[in-house]
């Protein structure tokens, strides 16, 4: 089966207004290439952060479904939420070009210091189990940021290796999610670069999947974390320039 995935590097800010504008520009450039979902970076409309309005948020999501929903673009959209059980999440979460909602993937890797009690993201955001979806007939799953490398400078926790994990469940692609901190270093530039890629590479390769991938791509003016583009078993199939916005819509066949 064939599939059209867009994939939006897209600067994430904290102010949720800037990010609903952003979003509905990569969707309007998602219709344009007749995407069947866009996927956006992590924390790319609330703000990658749990310090952000939640009614605000409630109204932003909305409003970004319901534009996604006229332009018949389906998403796979990164923001961090409450939901019903007053707990914070930091989300992928899945929509049909008709707006239906799927679910979601809530961040399993959560990040943290290496503490014997950690401190960081991981004292804040709640996690939900794994889980994967039929999405126009094709088995998906979601990953955000960290679940995919586990990076040993700030995972507490013990790796459980969801990509195999997700592909075991019958997920064909992976849509992750990204929101990696980094520097104008040659330590953040290069090192972690080249560890979150092998990942990207290794993971499509020993998994038989494809990966889509999208990193906030803030400040402009300095390079991602990790290139966004479109990985299959045998490497890149399109893979993003390190530094500004680019949204891109790439087919693959399943």
């Amino acid at each position: 089966m064939k599939i059209r995935v867009a994939a939006a590097q897209i600067p994430v800010y904290l102010e949720i207004s800037k990010n609903v504008a952003v979003i509905k520009m990569s969707i309007d450039k998602a219709g344009d290439d007749r995407a069947d979902i866009l996927l956006t970076p992590e924390g790319s409309l609330s703000g990658y952060t749990h310090l952000f309005d939640g009614g605000e948020a409630d109204e932003a999501l909305s409003e970004v479904t319901a534009y996604a929903r006229e332009r018949n673009i389906g998403l796979a959209l990164g923001t961090c939420l409450y939901e019903d059980d007053g707990n914070c999440y930091d989300e992928l979460r899945f929509y049909l070009p008709s707006g239906e909602y799927l679910g979601c993937h809530t961040k399993t890797l959560l990040c943290g210091s290496q503490d014997e009690v950690p401190k960081g993201e991981i004292e804040y955001y709640k996690i939900w189990p794994l889980r994967s979806f039929d999405y126009l007939g094709i088995k998906v799953g979601g990953l955000i940021c960290n679940d995919m490398w586990a990076n040993p400078c700030c995972t507490p926790s013990v790796d459980p290796n969801l990509a195999k994990l997700l592909a075991k469940m019958g997920a064909k692609i992976i849509f992750h999610s990204v929101n990696g901190g980094r520097d104008a270093s040659e330590f953040s530039q290069k090192t972690c670069r080249m560890f979150h890629e092998s990942h990207l590479l290794m993971n499509a390769f020993a998994h038989n999947v494809h990966i889509v991938t999208v990193d906030n791509a803030y400040p402009l003016n300095i390079g991602v974390s990790s290139f966004g583009g479109v990985v299959s078993p045998k490497g890149w199939l399109t893979r993003f320039p390190d530094i500004g916005t680019h949204v891109e819509t790439y087919e693959i066949n399943c």
